[in-house]
C-alpha cells in the first residue's frame, strides 16, 4: 500500500505522539487518548456532514460502543482488548443497519431531530436499568492482550499506544474514502441530491452506506473512551455529548480528514483550563471559543492550514 503525503505526514505525527507517550505524564496520556477517542466520533459526525446531514444523535453509537465493552467483560467475562472492540464495533453496526432504514429517508432538522431521539431513548433506558448502575454507570473491568496483562501505568499507556494506531488506520482510510468515487458522490448528495439520481444512482442507499460505516467509526471511539476512563455511564448517549462532538466538528472543520483530531486535542485543553481557572464559567469560554470560530474562521482551524498551503503554493 502506497502512501501519498497526507498519508506520510498523518504517520509521522502518530509515531510522534506514540514516542512522546513515554515520556509524557501520565495526565497528558490520558488527556491525548481521550481527545483521539472523541476525535474518531467526530469523524463519523463529519462523514455525515460532508453528505449533507448534520446528526445529534451521534452519542447513540459512541455510548453503544462504551456499554458493549462494559458489558463484555463484565457479563461475558471478556478480557481479550480486540474482541471487545469488535463487540462494540458490531453491536453499533447491527443498531445502525436497522435505524438507518428509517432514518435514511429523512434530510434536514427530521434527520437532525430522529438521531437526537433515537440516543435520548437509550440514555433513558440506561437511566433505568438498576443491573447497569443506573445514572451511575459502572466499571469498565480490565483489559488483556494476546494473554499480556497490564499493571498499572501499563493499561493507560497501552489504550494510548492503540489510540493513536486506530486514529492512524482510520484516519488513512478516510482520507482514501474521502478521495475516492464513493467519497466524492456523498458531496454531491449535498450539493444536489436531484442529479445524482439523474446519474442512475441511490442518495439514499449510499447515505445509507455512510450512515453505517460512521456508527462504526463512533463505536470504536466509545470503545476505547471506555477503556482509557475505566468507566462508562448513561451521559454518553445525552444530548449534550452528541452536542459536543458537533462542536468540535465546527471547530476542527470537514475539509480535511485531520481536521477532527485537531478540533478534538484543542477542545479537551480549553475545557480542562478553563474548568480549572474558571470552575463555574466554563462553559461560557467555551461558547466564546466557539463564536470566535465561527466569525473569524466560518471553515474552521484546518483553513488556517489550507490559507498557509494556498498562500505558500502562489
Amino acid at each position: 500500500m502506497r502512501l501519498d503525503k497526507t498519508e506520510w505526514i498523518l504517520l509521522a505525527v502518530a509515531v510522534a505522539l506514540m514516542l512522546g507517550g513515554f515520556i509524557a505524564p501520565q495526565w497528558l496520556v490520558f488527556l491525548l487518548t481521550i481527545a483521539l477517542a472523541k476525535g474518531l466520533v467526530v469523524q463519523g459526525v463529519v462523514m455525515q456532514m460532508r453528505a449533507g446531514l448534520v446528526t445529534f444523535g451521534q452519542g447513540l453509537f459512541y455510548c453503544i460502543g462504551g456499554y458493549a465493552v462494559g458489558m463484555g467483560g463484565q457479563f461475558l467475562q471478556i478480557s481479550e482488548l480486540p474482541v471487545l472492540l469488535l463487540l462494540g464495533v458490531g453491536c453499533s453496526v447491527l443498531v445502525a443497519m436497522v435505524l438507518g432504514l428509517l432514518l435514511t429517508r429523512y434530510r434536514d432538522i427530521f434527520f437532525a431531530m430522529l438521531t437526537l431521539a433515537f440516543s435520548m431513548i437509550l440514555f433513558g433506558v440506561l437511566v433505568k436499568s438498576h443491573g447497569l448502575g443506573s445514572t451511575d454507570g459502572f466499571n469498565v473491568t480490565s483489559w488483556s492482550l494476546f494473554g499480556w496483562v497490564p499493571e498499572g501505568s501499563q493499561s493507560s499507556q497501552g489504550v494510548f499506544l492503540l489510540t493513536c494506531v486506530s486514529a492512524l488506520v482510520l484516519a488513512i482510510l478516510l482520507h482514501r474514502y474521502m478521495r475516492s468515487g464513493a467519497g466524492a458522490v456523498c458531496e454531491a448528495i449535498r450539493e444536489n441530491e436531484v442529479r445524482v439520481e439523474y446519474l442512475g444512482l441511490s442518495p439514499r442507499w449510499i447515505l445509507y452506506m455512510n450512515y453505517v460505516a460512521a456508527a462504526a467509526v463512533s463505536a470504536l471511539g466509545g470503545g476505547l473512551t471506555a477503556l482509557a476512563a475505566g468507566h462508562v455511564d448513561p451521559e454518553m448517549a445525552y444530548w449534550t455529548t452528541s452536542g459536543e462532538f458537533i462542536f468540535i466538528a465546527l471547530l476542527g472543520g470537514t475539509a480535511h480528514v485531520a481536521a477532527p483530531f485537531i478540533g478534538a486535542v484543542l477542545f479537551a485543553v480549553v475545557r480542562t483550563y478553563a474548568i480549572e481557572l474558571v470552575p463555574h464559567f466554563w462553559q461560557m469560554i467555551l461558547g466564546f471559543t466557539l463564536l470566535a470560530i465561527i466569525v473569524f474562521l466560518p471553515k474552521g482551524l484546518w483553513s488556517l492550514f489550507a490559507r498557509r498551503k494556498g498562500g505558500s503554493a502562489a
